[in-house]
């Protein structure tokens, strides 16, 4: 919608149009009100300048605008993020931008395009990008002003700017005042403190493009040197920054390590999203310069390095986790040939970790359990206790996955043995978690399924702290989410709703897909658990198609079995039994079996759901899950299994049989008489009696 020629003649229609603009703000239009210089109002300031007003929306806004535009597509929370930035709150922008990282053919072309963005010729009308390049052209000199703004940044300080200008102050605040009174500028504060921002991104983008490829690059080594020279103190701690003006000036080797040091700070405060992207512009810059031993050393450390963040915000298993991972090993052993091998020899154990990593998330059972033999068998060779500290978590996780927990449960307890706060957190970003919080996690879930729900919360409740005192948000992350199953397998229903709830607000925050929707489908099962059966199928079905966009497939088993179940509580009995078949399959095709016991389970319950209940049918899953559960000796599983049989046998008039069985299970147990299962066994034997 464009008002063309509009004949404000006084302050009061112009602010009735404000009002008129603002009750349409959240539709998708572009407003351009242009004053034809006779009809001027002496306000305005500049006759002959066309007064452009674009109504912004709110960051709220804008999120329902992008959701209407999306609809049930996935749209990862890190290109929302920047669609809300580039887009400044335009709505014609937030439409078009949106529908275009949806037509985009993958997600890095759609990345790709939202990085662009705006670009004069590309994103912005034509009429609207003519109309600031005249404005441009008419101010005069203050226009070099703009253009060295513009390479400095939508926003700038005085300090700055002054530095790079080199002319007289007076000069200097005279033009300033120019832009600021010609509406491209606003000023906060006061020179030599003040800061400036440019009214919008277009308008600094139209000032930059002005530049010439070799002005450009002049100017931003000049922008490059002040940082330094001046404001050393600032380019120290955004190294980012200075980064950029140096790769814009061609300073390449420079650029990429600062690049570098960049994505390791940003690694090391939880700004995933920004590690990625800055590791990667190290390296890609790297690439292009003459291979050198001191290169390719900073090559393999931030290769390794890239594997972490990766992790977070694509998935264990992504494609460019796993690409990064094996490149990392094959510039090891290159360097190896080179007769250059690494300083650090943890660096290959990151590369082996991130290979065993992914096929534990993607779950193969045999290639996991292999490669974390091969990676314990190297770390005893080395005799170092951190690569053993490793080693002897991920055969636990590789062991108690494969449904062997109690030998599981043995190597986490060596890897706690070995844990050393001081020594081993440093490493946090070289294995994608703090070990110590990842040993708890897994060996919370041990200890629940051999039987001990007390001492079980105790390791989750501990995990957390532990992970909240270090302050990774990864690591945060990765306690709370798997802390929610040993609270769900207790009964503690509110607990694991606060910490799925804080997993996945930090997950959007930092863009990680992978823990988002692990986060999702988790709220799904607990929905089941709690009744609300139509919500949990909308969420496992959103959140186990979010995971296996990751590349992800671990603890699908489980996930299937929930939605098997809450379908059948629907009624879909069609739907249940298609998903637990499933579930079963996967069991059986990946050997993922630590949940094995409860699937086979849950087939019966759901067996004697349907309309035409089929007891023999529920009876042979009932002692399938009997015995994968005392064949691991997993005595939660057990117990569930027994309580589901009993209850059968019950039914069919043969209650003494139930409490045969039921009993000598129940007694077993020695602690976590609060939790939920084992108040429903002491219940269920009494109706036994």
């Amino acid at each position: 919608m464009i008002f063309e020629d509009a004949h404000w003649t006084d302050p009061t229609s112009l602010e009735v149009f404000g009002r008129i603009v603002d009750g349409i703000a959240i539709l998708p239009v572009l407003l351009i009100v242009t004053f034809r210089p006779e009809f001027d109002p002496p306000w305005i300031g500049q006759p002959h300048v066309t007064a452009l007003t674009i109504n912004r929306l709110t960051q709220r806004d804008v999120g329902a605008m992008i959701d209407r535009v999306v609809g049930n597509k996935l749209l990862p929370a890190s290109i929302r993020r920047d669609i809300v930035e580039r887009t400044d709150g335009i709505p014609l922008f937030v439409e078009e931008m949106t529908k275009a990282v949806l037509e985009a053919e993958s997600e890095g072309a759609a990345r790709r395009m939202v990085a662009a963005v705006p670009s004069p010729a590309l994103a912005v009308p034509a009429s609207l990008h003519a109309s600031l390049m005249a404005r441009l052209d008419r101010i005069g000199p203050a226009k070099e002003l703009a253009q060295i703004g513009a390479a400095i940044g939508r926003e700038f300080s005085h300090a700055l700017l002054a530095s790079v200008v080199g002319k007289p102050e007076a000069e200097l605040e005279s033009a300033l005042d120019r832009l600021i009174q010609a509406g491209l500028l606003f000023r906060q504060g006061v020179p030599p403190h003040a800061t400036y921002l440019f009214k919008h991104a277009l308008v600094q983008d139209a000032a930059y493009g002005t530049l010439l490829r070799d002005s450009r690059r002049t100017l931003h080594a000049r922008i490059a040197e002040a940082l330094e020279s001046q404001f050393a103190e600032f380019a120290e701690s955004r190294p980012e920054l200075l980064a950029h003006h140096c790769t814009e000036a061609g300073l390449i080797e420079k650029a990429a390590d600062l690049w570098g040091k960049a994505g390791q700070r940003s690694l090391a405060r939880s700004a995933l999203v920004e590690a990625v992207e800055q590791l990667t512009r190290a390296l890609g810059q790297i690439a292009t310069l003459p291979a050198t031993p001191a290169l390719r050393r900073e090559q393999i450390t931030l290769q390794v390095a890239l594997i972490t963040p990766l992790i977070h915000v694509k998935g264990y298993a992504a494609p460019e986790t796993t690409a990064a991972a094996e490149r990392a090993r094959l510039l090891i052993e290159q360097a190896e040939t080179l007769g250059e091998p690494p300083e650090d020899p943890l660096l290959l154990f990151s590369a082996l970790y991130g290979i065993w990593i992914a096929s534990y998330v993607a779950f193969n059972g045999d290639a996991m359990r292999e490669l974390a033999a091969q990676f314990l068998a190297r770390a005893e060779k080395q005799g170092t206790t951190a690569p053993l500290l490793i080693a002897h978590r991920i055969m636990g996780i590789s062991l108690a996955g494969t449904g062997e927990i109690a030998e599981g449960h043995a190597h986490f307890d060596q890897a706690i043995a070995l844990y050393d706060p001081a020594e081993h957190r440093p490493l946090v970003t070289r294995f994608s978690v703090d070990s110590g919080v990842s040993v708890l996690s897994y060996r919370s879930w041990a200890i629940w399924f051999l039987g001990h729900p007390e001492a079980a919360l105790a390791d989750s409740d501990q995990a957390i702290r532990d992970a909240r005192e270090i302050g990774q948000a990864a690591t945060l992350m990765y306690a709370l989410l798997h802390a929610s199953f040993t609270y769900i397998h207790c009964g503690n229903y509110a607990t694991a709703t606060a910490v799925l709830n804080e997993v996945t607000a930090l997950a959007g925050e930092k863009g990680a897909l992978f823990w988002e929707a692990h986060g999702t489908a988790q709220q799904g099962c607990l929905f089941g658990l709690t009744g609300k059966a139509s919500n949990a199928v909308q969420m496992l079905t959103s959140g186990i198609t979010a995971f296996r966009s990751t590349g992800s497939t671990s603890w699908m088993p489980a996930r299937l079995s929930y939605l098997a179940k809450a379908y059948a509580d629907l009624g879909q009995f069609d739907e249940a039994s298609r998903y637990i078949g499933e579930a079963m399959t996967a069991v059986d095709t990946m050997k993922e079996r630590w949940w094995e016991a409860d699937i086979y389970r849950m087939g019966g319950e759901i067996a004697l759901m349907s309309s035409e209940p089929d007891a023999a049918r529920a009876e042979a899953y009932f002692e399938r899950a009997l015995a994968v559960a005392r064949q691991q000796q997993a005595k939660s599983w057990e117990l569930r299994a027994a309580m589901s049989m009993a209850r059968l046998w019950r039914d069919q008039g043969k209650p003494q049989q139930g409490r045969e069985l039921l009993a000598p299970v129940y007694g077993w147990f020695t602690d976590g008489f609060d939790t939920l299962d084992l108040r429903e066994a002491k219940a269920l034997l009494e109706t036994l009696s």
